[in-house]
């Protein structure tokens, strides 16, 4: 059976769960935080000990063990082309996955690093209080990085274009990290808002939505389309 490796509250793995959903592929999903394989679960599939993780069956026979998130992407674009989630063309596959590595790898690490994971990875490794500094950061770079974003939405329908791609997936996957710790001003960018609500109401989206964690309620709107 396929399966993922994932956490909740991450988006790299947020990102693939989606993508899983917008092409049909049912995965089997085991929550693995990575500084805790005692069991040795992930490091047998992984060596690098990071997530996610696709498990998966290809028609050619035998299981495999894809990793990292980009190189995921591309074997489930490959393996299965139906719902394609890349343009046709190369320039605009070329501008998708620049967005996409933007917001999975620059916005991952100045925003949602300083941000999510400094509040959410320290709680669950038991390390204490947030760095303050860290989450001030964090909170500035989320502004400069929504300009920017607005700035792309007034010029495109959707993020990489003027169609729904990868692009806007992984977007998602950050803003939906964000916005359960209720740490995005939505009103002070209103095409990012509008964009947003149409990304959650993507049926691909609900399954994401609905993750809770122990002692961290989302606010009220957060799984709300129409928020």
């Amino acid at each position: 059976m396929r399966t993922l490796f994932h956490m909740p509250l991450d988006p790299a793995s947020r990102l693939i769960r989606i993508v899983l959903a917008e092409k049909g592929l049912p995965a089997q999903a085991i929550e693995k935080r990575p500084w805790d394989d005692e069991d040795g679960a992930l490091a047998s599939v992984n060596p690098a000990l990071t997530i996610p993780v696709l498990m998966d069956e290809p028609p050619t026979g035998g299981e495999l063990a894809i990793c990292p998130t980009t190189v995921i992407i591309e074997y489930l674009e490959d393996a299965y082309p139906n719902e394609s989630l890349m343009p046709s063309t190369s320039a605009a596959r070329a501008e998708t996955r620049r967005v996409t590595q933007w917001f999975m790898d620059k916005f991952d690490v100045e925003v949602t690093g300083n941000t999510v994971r400094e509040r959410i990875n320290r709680r669950l490794m038991r390390r204490g209080q947030p760095d303050y500094e860290r989450l001030k950061i964090g909170a500035d770079c989320l502004v400069w990085h929504l300009d920017y974003c607005a700035f792309l939405l007034e010029q495109r329908t959707w993020f990489a274009g003027e169609r729904y791609t990868v692009a806007d997936i992984a977007a998602a996957a950050q803003f939906s990290c964000l916005d359960y710790l209720d740490l995005v001003p939505w009103e002070k960018f209103p095409g990012v808002k509008e964009w947003y609500a149409r990304m959650k109401s993507r049926p691909a989206m609900r399954p994401v939505l609905r993750d809770r964690l122990d002692g961290i309620p989302p606010p009220s709107h957060y799984d709300d389309p129409d928020f």
